[in-house]
C-alpha cells in the first residue's frame, strides 16, 4: 500500500483522535500534492461543525427575543447534531475512498 494514500486517509480518520492537528501537520510537512490536497479538504471538513455552532446561537437569540417555548434552541441543537453526524460519516467515507 502506498504511504501517501495512508497519510491522506489518516487525515480524514483523524476526526476521531486529532481533528485539527494532524491535517495541519500533514499539510506543512508533506511534499506530495496528493497528501496536501486531502489534508486541506480534511481540515475544512473538521472545521464545519464549529461553524454549525451558529445554529445554536441564532436559536438562542430567537428564543430570548420572542419568549415562549425554546423551539429555536431545540431546532438549533438538533441541526447541529445532524451536521456533526454528517461530517463524521463523510470523513469516514472519504478516508476509505482514498485508501482504495
Amino acid at each position: 500500500m502506498d504511504t501517501n494514500k495512508i497519510l491522506a486517509s489518516l487525515s480524514y480518520f483523524s476526526i476521531f483522535f486529532a481533528p485539527f492537528l494532524l491535517p495541519i501537520i500533514l499539510y506543512f510537512v508533506s511534499d506530495d500534492y496528493f497528501v496536501k490536497e486531502h489534508s486541506k479538504k480534511a481540515l475544512v471538513s473538521h472545521l464545519i461543525p464549529f461553524l454549525g455552532i451558529l445554529f445554536i446561537i441564532l436559536g438562542a437569540v430567537g428564543d430570548f427575543t420572542g419568549g415562549g417555548l425554546p423551539i429555536f434552541s431545540f431546532l438549533g441543537v438538533g441541526l447541529y447534531g445532524l451536521l456533526c453526524f454528517i461530517v463524521l460519516i463523510w470523513n469516514i467515507v472519504k478516508g476509505i475512498k482514498v485508501l482504495k
